[in-house]
């Protein structure tokens, strides 16, 4: 059962961590908006397709944004209960600081089985579907970036349209030339054409009418003693033909990447891994998705001693080296992790020694803060550090016309 102040204390951390969590998700996603804007404009639908891919990408910046936010919350959260001399009232009637933790403790635990299912099995399936969405907008849907008058690519087909109408699919006077290699070529030129898209199947069907044809079995060469290949002319009031890269018309299944896969997937594929992943990047991916999972049960321990101090700290200075030191762990994690999957590193050194190393210190200046009486050196060098370079940034503020006007 929640104590009173077990819900006060959740109530100054939850604040924060909402608020980092909100913030943190809005930018990455207004940052890949931007990009997604300049693949889909002018595409059937474009805005649909991209508030969906805007949805695929949630569980992988979710990944990101959870533990930075908690971090985030847990200091802001205990800064405040600190810096109004909460934290010394309420140890003053026998409560510790390891027994003020533990609401955030359980709070990061389950936060942590919220990441396990995200980056366990959500990520997988929806990074594939991301995936499988661009394909189809890149691949598919070329004719909805055509413009009038412009040569556009489709496949083996360069077409060129004069007349254009997107909301009925329609357009006048085109020419279309198919190059097939050795085999060949054909071109056509139609008054008259529709896009017709067939459910079902990847690519739209562009029929064309009231046009004319002109085939060659083989690419005509001027080498002695070929003989020039035979034209085939022709007029036609109706021909179909698919719109689209011939090749690749279907996108893979998913899986060919080790990042596609869910834990049990990983579990039991690292031995015999699909095609597109090796032994090394199996072990990579399944070790950094654990780190990243139990780091969660370390946050608590390592951001309490950051955020607690004397009236007069330099909280702005702790609170730069907590998250200095957060993500300089991450980025070890990172490249141990790209260590192991292109040179076989041992993740156990790359990444869970690290990893190690961190909790240890976490751990140890939780103690201290929370059993013993001894002083806080860290936090107080740090506070140190922060007095002399305030000292120094005065005179020169003053300089600058920055100091406080009298």
């Amino acid at each position: 059962m929640l104590t009173v102040i077990d819900r006060y204390v959740l109530k100054q951390v939850a604040k924060p961590l909402a608020a980092a969590m909100t913030i943190g998700l809005l930018m990455l996603l207004a940052e890949r908006l931007v990009r997604l804007l300049d693949t889909t404009l002018g595409k059937k639908n474009s805005f649909s397709v991209v508030f969906e891919l805007l949805a695929y990408l949630v569980p992988h910046y979710l990944g990101t944004a959870i533990p930075a936010a908690l971090f985030l919350g847990l200091l802001f959260g205990f800064s405040r209960l600190s810096k109004d001399n909460e934290i010394d009232v309420i140890m003053a009637t026998g409560t510790g600081l390891h027994r003020l933790a533990r609401p955030v403790i359980v709070l990061s635990m389950l936060l942590g089985l919220v990441s396990l299912f995200i980056v366990g099995w959500l990520q997988p399936q929806t990074r594939y579907a991301f995936r499988s969405v661009m394909f189809d907008v890149k691949n598919v849907e070329v004719f909805y970036l055509a413009e009038e008058g412009v040569f556009m690519q489709a496949g083996t087909r360069t077409f060129i349209l004069d007349r254009l109408d997107r909301s009925t699919s329609k357009f006048s006077n085109i020419f279309l030339f198919d190059y097939r290699g050795p085999s060949g070529l054909e071109t056509l030129t139609a008054s008259t054409g529709v896009l017709i898209p067939v459910e079902g199947q990847q690519r739209p069907v562009l029929r064309l009418e009231n046009g004319h044809r002109l085939k060659l079995e083989r690419w005509p060469t001027l080498d002695e003693g070929v003989e020039i290949p035979h034209a085939r002319i022709g007029e036609f009031a109706t021909t179909d033909t698919p719109l689209g890269k011939v090749t690749d018309a279907l996108f893979r299944p998913r899986g060919e990447d080790e990042r596609e896969l869910t834990l049990p997937e990983l579990f039991a594929q690292m031995d015999q891994p699909p095609e597109g992943a090796t032994p090394n990047s199996m072990r990579s991916e399944l070790h950094k998705r654990i780190v990243n999972v139990v780091t969660f049960l370390m946050l608590p321990f390592l951001a309490v001693p950051f955020s607690i101090g004397r009236q007069r700290s330099q909280r702005g200075y702790r609170f730069g080296i907590a998250m200095v030191l957060i993500v300089a762990f991450h980025e070890i994690i990172e490249q141990g992790a790209v260590s192991t999957k292109s040179s076989g590193f041992s993740p156990w050194l790359g990444m869970w020694l690290p990893f190690g190393l961190i909790t240890a210190f976490a751990m140890w200046r939780f103690y201290v803060a929370s059993f013993t009486l001894s002083p806080d050196r860290i936090g107080d060098g740090i506070d140190g550090i922060g007095a002399r370079l305030n000292s120094l940034w005065r005179p020169l503020g003053r300089r600058l016309g920055m100091g406080a006007q009298s």
